[in-house]
């Protein structure tokens, strides 16, 4: 087992991961993201890009490989390890909002700060800070169900940046938005990260949102390919099929 350089805060090695059904979903794939970089894993629908995030922020153990995060071998921690890991040093958007329903705005966006011991009060001035910047400060004391799915997906997003994590994994962040929304909630991402120096790993099938990014990792059938040429995305999410170059 070789220890990786320095200057990564995740790096993986050789990840190879298999479907229940047998077909590969990662096929040694390595990488490095280093310290406060914005990192795009770009592909088409299927391509691994959300079981790589998975693998890489310890949801998901690799059938080989290893995954490193500042050094530390997250493939050898037990899984309550890597449980709190992920509590205290990561932060995970997901493509569609999931919010608890009993949880008005703020006390959503507010939670995983005080489920790392954050006082409420403290809790509370962080999440109404990163609502305003998204957007949606005028909702913070309602319920999931009367915000709009636009509105909910900004809440997630505000409440991943609130605790500030070291890596924030960004799983098709922008998917429930209109176009017109998501450039704007893109550059909030992007500039909360580099201002408060969160690395990101963002998955996406948009060029567009790639274009963001520092730098583009691209997958295709679980593997690192040299590039994967996708088409604009339109505004019903890109359901047709992606015209590929490897």
């Amino acid at each position: 087992m070789v220890a990786p350089p320095d200057n990564d805060v995740l790096w993986a090695r050789a990840l190879h991961l298999t479907h229940h059904d047998g077909s590969p979903a990662l096929q040694g794939v390595s990488l490095g993201v280093r310290e406060g970089e914005i990192l795009a894993v770009s592909g088409p629908r299927g391509s691994g890009k959300t079981t790589l995030l998975r693998c890489l922020s310890g949801q998901l153990a690799a059938g080989r490989g290893e995954v490193w995060f500042n050094s530390v071998p997250v493939h050898t921690m037990t899984p309550l390890h890597r449980e709190r890991l992920r509590r205290d040093r990561f932060g995970w958007i997901d493509p569609a909002p999931v919010l608890v329903p009993e949880l008005n705005v703020w006390e959503n966006t507010a939670l995983p700060l005080m489920l790392r011991g954050v006082g409420r009060r403290r809790a509370k001035t962080a999440a109404l800070e990163w609502l305003e910047r998204l957007d949606v400060g005028d909702v913070t004391r309602k319920r999931p169900h009367e915000l709009r799915q636009t509105q909910r997906q900004r809440v997630c997003i505000a409440r991943a940046l609130a605790p500030a994590p070291t890596v924030l994994f960004a799983d098709e962040p922008t998917a429930p938005l209109h176009r017109a929304d998501r450039a704007h909630v893109l550059r909030t991402l992007t500039t909360a990260a580099r201002s408060h120096g969160i690395t990101v790993v963002l998955a996406t099938h948009d060029p567009d949102t790639a274009a963001l990014a520092d730098r583009t990792v691209s997958l295709l059938d679980g593997r690192r390919v040299k590039t994967v040429h996708l088409p604009p995305v339109p505004e019903s999410e890109g359901r047709a099929a992606c015209s590929l170059s490897v």
